[in-house]
């Protein structure tokens, strides 16, 4: 695709978007090398995305070329809190851009439109984690101006071992 004649176009996702949100996501575990570890469904995007009480918000990227608008990519964030900072921050749990439009800047236009957004809510931060391997995505995001902290160590309680710290 000749990045010189596309058009990017943001938009926030709707429930009738429910379907394209869980193939961006089942696409994003493809490529992280994890597919067998989706158990989303419809159901539940449409519950906790668009429900009275969403927990996330989600924009996609369209790239129009020629005419013909396609899906592009996707991000995906929700509001924490900094006790240090005193403010909220804006968590971005995922970001993905199809392979045959990495090249156009949606990726870029993702999260220039989240910074922006951060900054509208007077976020203090904007955070996100990236596997160690993907070094074309630790690239772009360090050319954006991001920091690496190594010396924060992410920590995990799911599935039984959830339910058995909820039982104690």
């Amino acid at each position: 695709m000749d990045g010189t004649q596309a058009q990017v176009r943001l938009a926030p996702a709707t429930k009738d978007n429910v379907g394209l949100v869980l193939w961006f996501i089942k696409q994003l575990a493809e490529y992280e090398r994890a597919p067998d570890q989706v158990t989303a469904t419809e159901e539940l995007l449409r519950k906790n995305l668009f429900g009275p009480h969403p927990y996330a918000h989600v924009v996609l990227a369209y790239v129009t070329e020629d005419g013909v608008e396609q899906p592009a990519g996707f991000a995906l964030y929700f509001y924490n809190f900094s006790t240090w900072v005193g403010r909220p921050g804006l968590y971005l749990e995922d970001l993905f851009v199809r392979s045959e439009f990495r090249s156009l800047g949606v990726g870029k236009r993702l999260l220039v439109h989240l910074a922006q957004t951060a900054k509208e809510r007077e976020c203090g931060r904007m955070e996100w984690v990236v596997l160690d391997w993907n070094e074309p995505s630790i690239q772009f995001y360090l050319s954006l101006g991001a920091q690496q902290l190594k010396e924060w160590i992410i920590n995990r309680v799911s599935g039984s071992a959830l339910e058995h710290l909820a039982d104690l």
